[in-house]
């Protein structure tokens, strides 16, 4: 646990330094949905408060898309017994984006959607920093499915400014592993909170983590790589 602890925190911590993610005063609004990667966040950033010169307010929000399992409940519970600071929002978004009536994907409606949410929320709570709990995996594989079928080279960005700076998402986890965070996750004793999203596990963005996985176990330098190309692009050498 020690070691993947203290790894943890080194490389959030240099993603937070190197990026100038959260300054002294900053009130933080946190996205969790439940899951190892938004959990590990919330508690290591109330964590990194006490060892650190500078101070910051967080507040952990959940949004329940409305598919019946009360993830809202399982989370009001969390918060709770570890003493956070905390917003729940009970919506119908999830049935909303997998009805008949939205023809867009599912996720990107869903996404944007809570993404509306949490902007509102930052309004009121005057929180200029919206950090959520994407990881290195996420940002490789946003990489590809905007590639395959967006036709496009992009992908999240460490700190994304909008509203012309007035409000930024941050990503301290950028740097992180998906399986280091799900090691720590599994020596806090976490479990995921389950959404009951229906198209959990046969999305796009599932397709192209399983491709992903057959390229890093025949060579164990490929996702070190393809990160490393995503910070060192050529654009001389593209169309």
């Amino acid at each position: 646990m020690a070691f993947v602890h203290k790894e943890m925190k080194r490389l959030m911590g240099k993603a937070i330094h190197s990026k100038g993610m959260i300054e002294d005063g900053d009130r933080v609004l946190v996205g969790v949905s439940g899951g190892k990667d938004s959990l590990s966040l919330l508690y290591l950033l109330r964590e990194r408060i006490k060892r650190i010169p500078i101070d910051y307010h967080i507040t952990a929000v959940h949004v329940d898309p409305g598919f019946g399992v009360d993830s809202a409940g399982k989370m009001e519970d969390f918060f709770r017994e570890n003493d956070f600071e905390y917003r729940v929002f009970r919506t119908d978004i999830g049935i909303r984006a997998h009805s008949k009536e939205n023809r867009e994907n599912p996720c990107f409606l869903c996404s944007r959607l809570r993404r509306k949410l949490l902007f509102e929320l930052a309004d009121e709570l005057n929180c200029g920093k919206i950090a959520l709990g994407h990881h290195k995996d996420d940002l490789i594989e946003t990489f590809f499915l905007n590639m395959f079928f967006g036709a496009s080279l992009s992908t999240m960005l460490p700190v994304q400014e909008l509203f012309q700076g007035k409000l930024a998402i941050i990503r301290p986890l950028y740097l992180i592993d998906e399986d280091l965070i799900r090691r720590y996750t599994v020596k806090m004793g976490w479990e995921d909170i389950d959404l009951g999203c229906p198209t959990a596990g046969i999305s796009k963005r599932q397709e192209i983590k399983e491709m992903l996985l057959g390229f890093y176990k025949s060579n164990s330098k490929i996702k070190g790589n393809i990160f490393h190309a995503l910070k060192n692009p050529k654009p001389e050498y593209l169309l």
